[in-house]
Formats: structure tokens, C-alpha cells, sequence
């Protein structure tokens, strides 16, 4: 099994073919499922009319901002290891080194990149938010409550890519060629999940808030933050 993780013909794989299904997996089903989206409320006579930019914005902006609404406030831990947690995970894939010499490399472009001591900090932190909620979906029962199978499937999905390209980058634990390899697929992995997870909260969640945002603002004239 070491011996094909570390074959060339797997890494020509993972880096060329494996990685072009991603994105164009993650792009059209992503972009299917807001098309869905949209067809199903424009069928809702009661989701359109109620939608307010002014409401929609003042919603967003307060759950956005770290500490912003009383939930957050009411958390602290929660919400720090939130935060932190979701910034690392968006920034640090975009703004790496490595990854940056891949663009450039397969498309001829390039941008700022992270120092790499500050992007190690925030792989390490990925690696230990999906531990922390690991255990927090395990041990409170409000959580444990909520929880299915599938809740863990997704932090392995966020957790393993960021682990194995901790591994790969300091070299530890399997041969550099066989981690990078590894690396890439879970990546993969990430990308296609997705459109078909519940990791598709990144897209929908700025809809859902918005609606919120503005049935609390216009209807029950209230706040929701």
C-alpha cells in the first residue's frame, strides 16, 4: 500500500485528472444546488416578500463579527474556537506557499502568500477546532443530541486534509511523497463533498441569515442578533 501512495502514476493522478473533477464537481454542483435553491423559493409566496437588504445586512454583519450578537457573547469559547476555526480553514488553503506555486504553475498566476510559520499556526488550528468539536459533539448533550454519523464524517472531511499537509510539510510519520499524495486526495475529498453536505452551509448560510435577518427585521420587529 506505501509502495502506490508513493508510485508517480498515483501523484499523476491526484494532481492532474483527480483535482479537475474537484473543482468541476464542487463549481457545478454547487452551482446546481443555488439554482435549486432559488427555483424553490421563488414557489414560496411567503420567503421573496419578506426579504430586506437593510435587515438582511444588519443581520449578517452582526453574526459575522466575532462577539456581534448575544449568542456569541453568551459563548465565549464557542465562539472564539468558531471564528478562528473557520478563517483558518478558508484562508489558509488559499494563501499557502505551496499552493500558490501549484496556481502558478498549472495556470500562470500567483498572489500574497502566507509566512509560513503563520500558516502552520493556523493548520494546527484547524487540526485542534475539529478535535475540540469532536469531543463537544460527544460530551454536551445539547450537541450529542443533534448529532448523526454523517457530523463526524464531516470533520474528517475538514480534518484530514489539514493534517496530512501538516505532515507532508515537516515530512513525519509516512515518506513525503506518499503524505503529499494523500494530501491531495483528501482535498479532493473536501471539494467534492461539498455540494452533497451539509459543508454546503458556506454558500446557503449567508441566504439563510438573510432571511432571517429580515423576518425578524419586518415582520416581528425584533432583533435577531
Amino acid at each position: 500500500m506505501l509502495e502506490f501512495l508513493m508510485s508517480p502514476a498515483v501523484y499523476s493522478f491526484v494532481r492532474g485528472p483527480l483535482v479537475w473533477i474537484a473543482f468541476l464537481v464542487f463549481i457545478v454542483g454547487s452551482a446546481y444546488r443555488i439554482y435549486v435553491m432559488i427555483s424553490t423559493v421563488k414557489k414560496e409566496k411567503l420567503v421573496l416578500p419578506y426579504m430586506s437588504l437593510r435587515y438582511s445586512i444588519r443581520s449578517i454583519l452582526h453574526w459575522v463579527i466575532p462577539f456581534g450578537s448575544v449568542n456569541w457573547r453568551r459563548h465565549p469559547v464557542i465562539t472564539i474556537v468558531t471564528f478562528l476555526f473557520h478563517i483558518c480553514l478558508v484562508f489558509t488553503p488559499i494563501f499557502l506557499l505551496s499552493h500558490n506555486i501549484l496556481w502558478h504553475e498549472s495556470w500562470g498566476i500567483s498572489w500574497w502568500t502566507l509566512p509560513e510559520s503563520l500558516a502552520d499556526i493556523m493548520t494546527l488550528i484547524v487540526i485542534f477546532s475539529c478535535v475540540f468539536f469532536f469531543f463537544r459533539r460527544i460530551i454536551a448533550s445539547e450537541v450529542r443530541f443533534v448529532t448523526y454519523p454523517s457530523d463526524f464524517l464531516i470533520l474528517a472531511i475538514a480534518f484530514l486534509p489539514f493534517l496530512t499537509g501538516f505532515l507532508a510539510y515537516h515530512q513525519w510519520l509516512l515518506p513525503h511523497e506518499a503524505m503529499v499524495n494523500l494530501h491531495i486526495l483528501f482535498g479532493a475529498i473536501m471539494l467534492i463533498a461539498v455540494p452533497f453536505s451539509r459543508i454546503i452551509h458556506m454558500i446557503f448560510g449567508w441566504f439563510t441569515r438573510a432571511y432571517t435577518g429580515s423576518e425578524f427585521g419586518m415582520v416581528r420587529h425584533v432583533r435577531d442578533y
